[in-house]
């Protein structure tokens, strides 16, 4: 038991792992991370697992020559998108059940209500504007899929993201991961990247129960 929770933590906080991970598989590292990027986006019931930390830790280390940059770049947009993907089909099979039925022990239908206005908000861009909004990211394919969103239209919105995301906080990690600062206090660095991740999804939150309650509290 202590062996199954040992293997789940790193999984789970692979971002802070990673070094360890690169230790003892090397090179078989870089499919690691594309299962557990292709996971984040492509199962709806895992949006737990890292993503934006662990993309700046794995360019952190490819600057050092553990993970190789080219690789990175290329094999993990992929994962998103087939990640993106996976989820739009399972949302455009399986989504209209899941909105017409009540609480699901495996989807969190707060996080559904919420994507879903993101959805009437921002209309397709939101499947480029939840890629750098862990939890959202997660939930904005099937949302897509539920809403029956034209594939190509989606397919479209959802490569220019994941490059864009992937590059960005890859990109950041190899420039800036390993200044000396950032490594000796790099798990700081991880969580701020986390938090400020968060910070989208919790402004509008905010603003959504200001509007909610605007009559009552004045916001």
């Amino acid at each position: 038991m202590d062996l199954v929770r040992y293997g789940l933590d790193i999984i789970v906080h692979l971002d802070k792992h990673l070094g360890l991970v690169i230790q003892h598989y090397g090179f078989w590292t870089h499919l690691l991370l594309f299962v557990i990027l292709f996971c984040e986006t492509g199962l709806v019931i895992t949006p737990f697992l890292p993503g934006d930390s662990l993309l700046f830790a794995a360019g952190a280390f490819a600057a050092l020559g553990s993970l190789d940059l080219t690789w990175l770049a290329l094999s993990l947009p992929l994962a998103a998108m087939i990640g993106d993907s996976s989820n739009y089909w399972i949302g455009r099979i399986t989504g209209p059940k899941v909105f017409s039925s009540g609480e699901s022990r495996l989807l969190n239908r707060k996080h559904l209500e919420r994507t879903h206005r993101f959805y009437l908000k921002y209309g397709g861009k939101t499947v480029i504007i939840a890629r750098f909004m862990p939890i959202v990211r997660t939930f904005a394919p099937f949302v897509a899929g539920v809403g029956a969103m034209a594939y190509r239209r989606f397919i479209l919105y959802s490569i220019g993201g994941s490059i864009g995301w992937v590059l960005i906080f890859i990109l950041g990690g190899y420039f800036f991961g390993n200044i000396p600062v950032v490594k000796a206090n790099f798990t700081l660095v991880i969580l701020a990247i986390i938090v400020i991740s968060l910070c989208p999804g919790i402004i509008e939150y905010v603003r959504g129960r200001c509007r909610e309650g605007a009559s009552e509290s004045g916001c």
